[in-house]
């Protein structure tokens, strides 16, 4: 078969037949009297398993070592050729991050492209200042994009940087909420804390609606950090959570906060200084619990509130008699 024929019915070009040849990766069997290339089966075979091993990414001196060497084993070709293919294909996914991201800024020429390059790299940077900066630009005409802050926010350490972030987010028209709501569903405890503080700041009713979903969440900081925000909001649902994070001494005095935020009406108001007085009544409160949600009460306005201080001022425990004493006087003195 002559080198036209086999590069017609292999689909590999008489060129780079040749550039086989010259390689001694396959040499036609024989040659007409002419001295045209003629190919044998074995020789289209041959040139079959050439294309074969170049589709698994393999070079054409690798495919060489493998046609060659008897003693060739593929093993540990295909492990470098699996860490080779999965480098390449990070590195391709981070580039199309990266153009995506430009793309979303909408930008409206070369300079505005050059400024969103180099705002995802200070994004990126390992210097705090670098990434806080970024996160601070006032370039409105090419802001950062959301992805990249949320992405940034949700891995951010340092705690200015995080505080930079957030602001960022609270003021873009889209604070990323979608992404945030996959944040808070990392099985890293740490993203989910930063999903949640992040939402916090987010104005909004699509942020408003993933805290309240966040009240639910398996992770206790989760609960108690959606508790806040939507304390702070005037949301009645977060009340339960919120004597959770009282009694479990973990943000105590921001929900005690929140806890007089809630209680802006009569009801309300005796309804939170019921339910800390149950809890205070539970066996299963210890003593330091105790004491926070009896400092909680101060919050609380109300003659429900006021007849419990009463009450708990000649409790069995001293630390919460004695507080309880000294928040009647305060009320009395107001």
């Amino acid at each position: 078969m002559l080198i036209g024929e086999v590069a017609q019915r292999s689909g590999v070009s008489a060129r780079m037949l040749r550039h086989y040849e010259s390689l001694g990766l396959v040499r036609p069997s024989a040659r007409s009297g002419s001295g045209y290339r003629e190919y044998a089966a074995e020789d289209i075979r041959r040139i079959f398993h050439i294309e074969s091993l170049r589709s698994l990414g393999l070079s054409l001196r690798e495919i060489g070592r493998a046609l060659e060497e008897p003693g060739f084993t593929p093993s540990a070709l295909v492990g470098d050729l699996i860490r080779q293919t999965r480098d390449r294909i990070e590195a391709e996914t981070e580039l199309l991050t990266r153009l995506r991201r430009i793309d979303a800024a909408d930008p409206a020429g070369w300079e505005d492209v050059l400024q969103v390059v180099a705002l995802l790299q200070a994004l990126g940077s390992t210097n705090a200042d670098a990434r806080q900066r970024a996160a601070l630009s006032s370039a409105d005409d090419v802001p950062v994009p959301v992805e990249a802050l949320v992405e940034a926010a949700l891995n951010e350490t340092d705690a200015n940087v995080a505080g930079a972030l957030r602001w960022a987010l609270a003021r873009s028209a889209d604070g990323g909420t979608g992404l945030l709501a996959e944040g808070l569903a990392s099985p890293e405890a740490a993203v989910r804390e930063r999903a949640v503080r992040t939402l916090a700041e987010l104005p909004g009713g699509e942020a408003t609606a993933l805290l309240r979903q966040a009240l639910t969440n398996p992770d206790g900081v989760v609960r108690g950090h959606a508790a806040l925000a939507l304390g702070a909001r005037g949301e009645a649902e977060a009340l339960p959570i919120l004597i959770d994070v009282i009694v479990e001494g973990r943000n105590d005095s921001d929900a005690a906060d929140a806890l007089g935020v809630l209680a802006d009406g009569t009801a309300t108001a005796d309804r939170i200084a019921t339910e800390l007085v149950d809890r205070l009544a539970l066996a299963t409160t210890d003593a330091p619990a105790r004491g926070r949600l009896t400092q909680a009460l101060a919050a609380v306005p109300g003659a429900t509130a006021a007849r419990a201080l009463a009450e708990l001022s000649h409790d069995e425990d001293r630390a919460v008699a004695l507080t309880a004493g000294y928040l009647l006087r305060l009320r009395a003195a107001e």
